[in-house]
């Protein structure tokens, strides 16, 4: 009997007896669950989930009820049920999740909320009691009234990518329509994130490539490092950036065509990135999105576990019923075609990583959240592969390794030059392929840097005898050629 009821509790705790004079160490537990995704207590069961049984099962059932009635605000729905397991007398008690958040122990002079972190009852941060007075109000972050006006900001970004989207210029009207200003021309939280300056300035993404497996890369930690801000629209565009001058595509030749093996898919990858930052919890102050690339694997984090109080990890990817902490901006990035309103992102997450030529069953991503934070886990397609292809293995597949492209790579990482250069030649190479014909500005508008820079590289790569001129396509053109042996 009790392992039917502790399968079936999403939450549970376990007393030996009904503390009476000391009824906070379970009383907690009761505004705990209230606040959580509900959860049940057993009386009369020790830790060991072996059953001790009380002496007088009416009376503590009777102090069960009193207590919560007196001492946990508002009242809480409940169902206290007696037992018999193995001839012992317990009490179930359980609590359901709230909507009249949050539920407060007030006794003893002290007013407050707990919450659930693994199997304890803590007090509640003040940013997750906010997020509970939130809820009991049936309000969002991203609805609520923020204190700038609406005619102080510029929304270029959104217009653009409204405009591509839709292929209609974005009217006056739709701000309103969108929810992203009241009323009085003030905006609400969703627009003031989505304002090309954003004013809520821990609305930031810090991207990192770091040196090796971890962040202690030895004399070089990081390869590569930047730090975004403004409207989500461009804290999306420049992750994706981010993270493609920082990765390698490999290919392989077919008779008829190539098939191009990248170290992450970038399908994935923008999924990811949209979740983050839709998705992360903004009460959060003093937080940001992280974006972390290592030699097998990235990391994309962001603050604020599960909307409904649940960790990902428990449950299955494939199944998972939308619960949206920001539904105005979630509503607003479906209507610019970035997301979907059906809650398929970790479902798109792993079926594009299943759908790489290269992928194998030890790469899927991985996905873990607890209270505080959310990471999915992108692990690299190409790391730790065998370059050099066997006779038998081309013949098999019909198809053959360019050795001309993993030689280029090998050169490019041997450059006379800094880990920022490097990483800018692998973002151009990684764009233009050997077949790719390019010039200063083409490198300027790869790297983000001017067009002297880009000349600057091209003099590097010229003098490594990794590129050379090409006519027919302008002045000034080249072209990336294996390098001599």
């Amino acid at each position: 009997m009790i392992d039917r009821w502790i399968a079936e509790a999403t939450e549970c705790d376990f007393k030996v007896a009904l503390e009476v004079k000391k009824p906070k160490s379970w009383l907690k537990s009761v505004s705990a669950f209230a606040n959580g995704i509900g959860g049940t207590l057993f009386f009369g069961i020790d830790n060991d989930r072996n059953a001790i049984g009380l002496a007088d099962i009416q009376t503590d059932a009777e102090t069960i009820s009193r207590l919560i009635k007196e001492r946990i605000t508002p009242y809480p729905n409940f169902i206290l049920a007696p037992e018999r397991e193995n001839g012992k007398d317990i009490l179930v008690l359980s609590v359901s999740a709230g909507r009249s958040t949050p539920y407060y122990y007030k006794a003893d002079g002290i007013t407050e909320a707990y919450i659930r972190i693994g199997n304890e009852s803590v007090i509640a941060p003040s940013y997750v009691l906010n997020q509970l007075l939130l809820k009991g109000m049936n309000r969002t972050y991203d609805a609520l009234d923020s204190e700038y006006d609406f005619k102080d900001y510029a929304f270029s970004k959104l217009r653009e990518r409204y405009k591509a989207w839709t292929g209609n210029s974005m009217e006056e009207k739709l701000f309103d329509s969108f929810e992203m200003r009241d009323d009085h021309g003030k905006l609400t939280n969703a627009g003031a994130l989505l304002a090309d300056d954003a004013p809520i300035k821990h609305s930031r993404l810090f991207c990192t490539r770091w040196n090796g497996l971890d962040k202690s890369g030895g004399m070089v930690d990081a390869l590569d490092s930047a730090e975004y801000s403004g409207s989500l629209i461009i804290l999306l565009n420049e992750g994706v950036g981010f993270v493609k001058r920082n990765m390698k595509t490999r290919w392989k030749k077919t008779a008829n065509s190539r098939i191009e093996m990248p170290d992450y898919c970038e399908r994935s990858v923008f999924e990811a990135l949209v979740n983050a930052l839709i998705h992360r919890d903004y009460l959060i102050l003093g937080s940001e999105v992280h974006i972390d690339i290592y030699d097998d694997r990235l990391t994309i984090t962001s603050p604020g576990g599960m909307a409904d109080g649940t960790r990902i990890q428990e449950r299955d990817i494939s199944n998972i019923s939308s619960t949206r902490r920001n539904p105005v901006l979630a509503d607003i990035f479906g209507r610019l075609g970035y997301m979907e309103r059906q809650g398929s992102g970790f479902k798109k997450i792993t079926e594009s990583y299943r759908a790489a030529h290269n992928y194998r069953d030890e790469l899927e991503p991985k996905f873990y959240s607890d209270a505080s934070s959310f990471q999915v886990t992108l692990y690299n397609l190409n790391y730790g592969t065998t370059v050099i292809a066997t006779k038998a293995a081309i013949e098999d597949e019909n198809v053959a390794i360019a050795p001309d492209h993993l030689a280029i790579e090998v050169a490019i990482d041997k450059l006379n030059a800094n880990q920022a250069t490097i990483a800018k030649a692998k973002a151009v190479f990684a764009n233009m392929g050997i077949d790719g014909v390019f010039g200063r500005s083409d490198i300027a508008a790869i790297t983000n840097d001017s067009v002297t820079a880009a000349g600057n590289l091209i003099t590097k790569l010229k003098n490594a005898d990794l590129i050379e001129p090409v006519s027919g396509f302008g002045k000034g053109k080249y072209k990336f050629v294996s390098p001599k042996a």
